[in-house]
């Protein structure tokens, strides 16, 4: 009996042992499987997540490219940059202290410092974040000697956009800023999400901001587990920003500038065969490297409270009535249509009736008979209602459409506007209102609700000059560009614009001209052109019975507009400018004098044909 229970106990040890043995088993060839699949299966893909445990690759931000005019002088460089930055986590989590501390040796604005906390709540602790850049040499020293009650604070340089010409050029090339939020959405650049990183806002800055950022570089850094930064591995400086040139000449774009200084308007001059504007000018301009440093309040608040508006492009996105340059227009259509001859005659009285209502000649005492040249010579507003009258404001809107009122240049720059060229339809939809006769009479002179921008008037006046070639404005020198070999031409009779361009010359050449004071004589070369004042107060009857002030005698806001467009030289005409003078008072007085220096300057000079030779200073 004892035997036989032995052997009972001795099976079910052994089954027990059998069944650990195998559980064993199967746990050791489990494992072995897990630890192949890791090893060899997955070796490299394992392999790669430890190295990426290790390796750290920190984006570099390229050096922005620089921007040149025509004969290669600069017009935006990169320039030495010390600027301050702050790591949070060596700041021993005092942050509002050094800050506090830092005030009182560099002062921050408000704006500054609420900048830099939420910067430094947005990044990693060990990640620095700019506080001011552009530091002076006293700012960098001073910062430097109190480095024991700064923790946190580190100097660093790098490099930041700099302008030659900051005002004469501000509203042309704009500027470059931080990356709002907004932006950052936007986008997949990297460089967007590198902490100060500066973009393209305005100007040429933003139109070629792509080409103008480069391709991203990278150092590959050795870090510790928790990110901190051991060594540097390698490093990508990568791909710097392309350079770009400009169709601008510094030289003129400097004249027009002083010229207009002082005013509040715009210079636009150009190539009227291949559009290449040589000038753009709009007052009164800014420093935009201020920009770069950041404004302080009051700076930015003198800015946006300046009854001049130094921060719009006036060139593009200034709308004035085109006033009598805007005759040009009315008198190619009239000829265009056949509804006038080049002898037609129209006789001026100072005014002319439409029903009850008295349209009045600029010339109380009227101009007597005169015919289309001498009435472009004078600006005659009588023989204007009457031949807008006869061509109907359908044609001439037409015409003006040709000439590109209406719609933008096409420019390559941001926020162009295209201005109005009304038409019956428009009114109608627009205002619920039919098209009168006393609108045409308005249109013929250039008023009612005619817009245009100072673009576009160059523009047309430089289709006039080159015999309705169409052309399109530009500022890039784009080294790929092929000319196209035929042009659109505008289909419109050369005896026709002869006519004009005769009247225009008259305008300025005969004594009896009304902008003689823009008369230039450059070696024979002499220039045409067309006045223009647009009234920006209507005036009553009364006012006209108790005597008209003198522009110098009403407030600014309420004087004239003036303006004048030009083309030369005369006899083989490759530049055009157009002018206008915010509540200058007269076309004549105020923004004539201002194309003559322009254009004399531009005929001297001549960059299109004549590539000046600089000395090693810069100069000529």
């Amino acid at each position: 009996m004892m035997l036989s229970r032995e052997n009972d106990k001795t099976k079910m040890v052994s089954h027990r042992t059998m069944a650990v043995a195998c559980m064993e088993l199967c746990a050791g060839l489990v494992l072995f499987g897990r630890m192949y699949f890791l090893q060899v299966i997955n070796a490299d893909r394992y392999r790669t997540m430890a190295e990426e445990n290790r390796i750290s690759t920190r984006l570099l931000a390229p050096p922005r490219g620089l921007i040149f005019d025509r004969f290669g002088q600069s017009l935006a460089q990169n320039n030495q940059n010390f600027r301050v930055l702050i790591i949070s986590e060596l700041t021993d989590g005092k942050l509002n202290e050094v800050l506090e501390t830092l005030n009182k040796i560099l002062p921050l604005t408000e704006h500054e410092i609420q900048r830099v906390k939420k910067e430094v709540r947005r990044s990693r602790d060990f990640t620095p974040v700019p506080i001011r850049e552009n530091l002076s040499w006293e700012e960098m020293a001073s910062i430097q000697l109190n480095a024991p009650d700064l923790p946190g604070i580190v100097i660093d340089e790098g490099l930041s956009r700099y302008y030659p010409h900051p005002e004469e050029t501000a509203h042309m090339l704009g500027s470059v800023g931080s990356v709002s939020e907004k932006e950052q959405a936007t986008t997949t650049n990297p460089l967007y999400r590198l902490p100060g990183y500066k973009i393209g806002k305005d100007g040429i800055e933003l139109q070629y901001n792509d080409e103008l950022c480069g391709k991203e570089g990278a150092r590959r850094l050795e870090v510790n587990a928790g990110g901190r930064v051991i060594r540097e591995i390698e490093r990508d400086e990568g791909t710097p920003g392309k350079n770009l040139t400009l169709t601008i000449d510094a030289r003129l774009q400097n004249i027009a500038y002083n010229a207009l200084k002082g005013q509040s308007g715009s210079v636009v001059l150009l190539d009227i065969y291949s559009g290449e504007i040589l000038a753009m000018v709009s007052t009164p301009g800014f420093n935009t490297n201020a920009f770069n440093r950041g404004l302080t309040q009051a700076e930015w608040d003198e800015l946006i409270k300046n009854e001049k508006n130094p921060l719009m492009n006036k060139a593009l996105s200034g709308l004035y009535s085109p006033g009598s340059t805007f005759k040009i227009i009315v008198a190619l259509a009239a000829l265009e249509a056949g509804v006038i001859k080049p002898d037609t005659k129209v006789d001026c009285k100072g005014y002319v009736m439409n029903g009850n209502q008295r349209f009045h000649c600029w010339k109380h005492q009227g101009h007597g008979e005169v015919n289309l040249r001498e009435a472009i010579m004078h600006s005659c507003d009588i023989y204007f209602y009457e031949i807008a009258q006869r061509v109907g404001i359908d044609r001439i809107s037409a015409m003006a459409k040709k000439f590109g009122f209406g719609a933008i240049t096409g420019i390559d720059l941001p926020g162009e506007k295209s201005g109005l060229m009304p038409t019956r339809g428009w009114k109608e939809t627009i205002r619920g209102e039919l098209w009168t006769k006393g609108d045409t009479f308005n249109t013929g002179i250039g008023q009612g609700y005619v817009l245009a921008t100072p673009l576009q008037l160059a523009v047309m006046v430089a289709m006039v000059a080159n015999d309705g070639i169409k052309i399109t404005p530009k500022l890039l020198i784009d080294p790929n560009h092929k000319e196209v070999d035929r042009p659109q031409n505008l289909n419109i009779s050369k005896a026709n614009l002869q006519l004009v361009k005769e009247g225009m010359f008259d305008v300025v050449n005969n004594p009896k001209g009304t902008a003689r004071s823009a008369r230039v004589n450059v070696h024979g070369g002499l220039i045409a052109g067309k006045t223009g004042t647009t009234q920006v107060k209507r005036i009553t009857m009364k006012e006209r019975e108790e005597g008209l002030k003198s522009q110098d005698e009403i407030p600014w806001k309420d004087r004239n507009h003036a303006l004048f467009v030009s083309f030369g030289p005369t006899t083989s005409p490759r530049y055009a400018i157009s002018v206008v003078v915010e509540h200058g008072g007269g076309g004549s007085t105020a923004a004539a004098p201002i194309a003559r220096e322009v254009m004399k300057a531009a005929l001297e000079m001549d960059p299109v044909t004549k590539p000046p030779v600089f000395h090693e200073k810069g100069g000529q």
